[in-house]
């Protein structure tokens, strides 16, 4: 899939806490169909960050949250039926006002 980290929209900062940003990204990934290194090239990262945050060991900052709900939000698009309601899902479930 030809992803990229520059589709960044100026969102107001996004706030998740451990374990639910750890699940976010490992699910949006796995979406992806990417390894963690691939998916931690997308972002701009290294691999061990992506790990590190699936894993609850670190939080991702603002700039990397606006990129992961981005590419989310192009992932919404998709011309694959699943993709596209699992990304809405997944929007709607860590991003949507509740």
């Amino acid at each position: 899939m030809g992803f990229t980290a520059k589709t960044v929209t100026s969102k107001p900062a996004v706030e998740l806490k451990q374990p639910e940003v750890g699940k976010l990204i490992r699910k949006l990934r796995q979406l992806t169909q990417l390894n963690q290194s691939q998916f931690a090239a997308v972002l701009g990262v290294s691999f061990g960050t992506i790990n590190r945050w699936e894993n609850g060991h670190m939080q991702p900052s603002s700039l990397a949250l606006r990129q992961i709900r981005s590419l989310a939000e192009a992932l919404s698009y998709s011309s694959s039926e699943t993709v596209r309601d699992e990304s809405q899902r997944l929007l709607t479930q860590y991003f949507e006002k509740r």
